[in-house]
């Protein structure tokens, strides 16, 4: 797993919300809209490089712990 130093990246659940995914079967949608059985899919055959990857990477940890709600207010915020 690709290391995430949060402090420094505060940005990176805001980002979860804006960045959408640029390929695949899910081009175009929100990348904290993506189901968990895609991202499972990554993590067996490998995330992308990069940022995007550290972007599915992070959102695969926080669906697989249960941790969306802290997608929910960022969310909220922008309706």
């Amino acid at each position: 797993m690709q290391e995430v130093d949060f402090s420094a990246n505060s940005g990176i659940l805001v980002e979860l919300t804006n960045m959408k995914m640029p390929f695949g079967k899910y081009k175009g949608c929100v990348l904290c809209h993506l189901p968990e059985p895609y991202l499972v899919w990554f993590k067996q055959k490998g995330f992308p490089t990069g940022k995007l990857g550290i972007m599915l990477e992070t959102l695969y940890e926080i669906k697989l712990n249960g941790l969306e709600y802290l997608l929910k207010p960022i969310i909220d915020n922008r309706i």
